[in-house]
């Protein structure tokens, strides 16, 4: 087992997806994609505008 197939293992038995079938799986990968894009791409205008205010 090479380290990334170790992290994946890591993360799939952290989060209990190895109980999840396989549709079940992509699904709540999907979910933690979009919340991710939301956090960072929000967090990125947050920081653009907070850097043009000057402060």
């Amino acid at each position: 087992m090479n380290w990334v197939q170790r992290k994946i293992y890591l993360y799939n038995v952290t989060f209990g997806l190895y109980m999840l079938d396989w549709w079940e799986r992509y699904l709540f990968n999907t979910l933690v994609i979009v919340l991710m894009w939301f956090v960072f791409y929000n967090s990125s205008r947050y920081v653009a505008d907070f850097c043009k205010s000057g402060h």
